[in-house]
């Protein structure tokens, strides 16, 4: 896959509302402003939107194909060096028609969101390009009072440095409290952390398994089944596989059912590993490893393939970030995780 070129202080970075369009509506904007803010402040670039960024809810709703144009057009601007996505939302499937690949594989730039911007990782993964599943501007940027410093650390080290990112360790403490964003007094106030009990926890497996990164939020994944964004199997070969659960909180039925598709699918045969993110409020924490060991170890016979648990992605904060296609190593003896390649060039 082309790896995108690093960050820099100074350059220029390009927001997009690519599903939900919340980043501009009146009751929504200061949080957006305090985002930009972040990036410009805490990382030294320069920020613009795309011509559509901030048009609101409805608008963004109405008109895929102008979020799709705000998508290629960041690309093709060579001033642009990264594209950041404001939030997910549900429909960012729509943009699909829209969607030049060529585009993308043709001016390789750093690509970076998390939750339904799973598809469009799919879709630079398509093109054949590296993309970044990580910090989003309305949520880790925009973080009430300051940034994490573990996502800001996760930041610099896959998107600024080229150096190997190595060893990523679990965050000290963790949040998932619900502040209503409308509130602009509520941006004066920290969220609670809750100390990390648990840590990286080897659900099963031994030794170490190394992989190229591939997946995202469960739920997106299946939505892109089926489609053209599908990666092709051979993708999945030796790959460490990434799943983590939206703030819709899945059932267990409904992650169960998920993973019996991969099995099917003949996806689980092929891997070498799996790495799961830290659950919403870690709603069903015990309950979704029971289904891991239950679906992978017996139903799919594979009790030897490495499952790491509880790692910082998705949709807790804090969280690092997880480049598509990077070499990566779980170590079920010490229950750690690592990134073997710099994150850029």
């Amino acid at each position: 896959m082309i790896k995108p070129n690093r960050l820099k202080p100074g350059d220029t970075i390009a927001t997009v509302s690519l599903s939900w369009g919340g980043a501009g509506d009146e009751t929504l904007i200061h949080r957006y402003k305090i985002g930009k803010a972040r990036l410009e402040e805490v990382f030294g670039l320069n920020v613009v939107e795309m011509p559509h960024t901030l048009k609101g809810t409805k608008f963004t709703y109405e008109h895929p194909e102008k979020r799709a144009e705000d998508f290629m057009a960041a690309f093709r601007d060579p001033n642009i060096k990264a594209i950041i996505s404001n939030i997910g939302g549900d429909d960012a499937i729509r943009m699909l028609p829209y969607i030049d690949f060529d585009v993308i594989r043709n001016n390789p730039k750093i690509f970076m969101g998390y939750s339904d911007t799973t598809i469009n990782h799919l879709m630079c993964h398509k093109a054949g390009l590296m993309s970044y599943y990580g910090p989003c501007v309305l949520m880790e940027f925009a973080e009430n009072v300051e940034m994490h410093e573990y996502t800001v650390d996760s930041v610099i080290e896959t998107l600024f440095e080229t150096e190997p990112i190595g060893l990523v360790e679990s965050s000290t403490n963790w949040t998932s409290e619900r502040m209503e964003w409308e509130s602009i007094e509520n941006q004066s106030i920290r969220r609670t952390m809750t100390p990390e009990n648990h840590g990286h926890e080897t659900l099963q497996g031994k030794g170490i398994a190394k992989g190229r990164l591939i997946g995202g939020c469960v739920e997106v994944l299946d939505w892109a089944r089926g489609t053209i964004l599908w990666p092709d199997m051979h993708h999945f070969d030796e790959a460490i596989l990434f799943l983590e659960t939206s703030e819709e909180k899945p059932t267990p039925d409904l992650l169960t059912w998920t993973l019996r598709t991969f099995v099917a699918t003949g996806i689980i045969d092929k891997i070498a590993g799996i790495v799961v993110g830290k659950p919403l409020d870690e709603a069903y924490y015990e309950e979704y490893k029971a289904v891991y060991r239950s679906v992978i170890g017996f139903e799919a016979g594979r009790p030897d393939l490495p499952i790491l648990y509880n790692l910082n992605f998705g949709h807790t904060s804090p969280q690092f970030i997880l480049p598509y296609g990077a070499m990566a190593e779980i170590n079920c003896e010490d229950g750690t995780f690592a990134i073997l390649e710099p994150g850029v060039e």
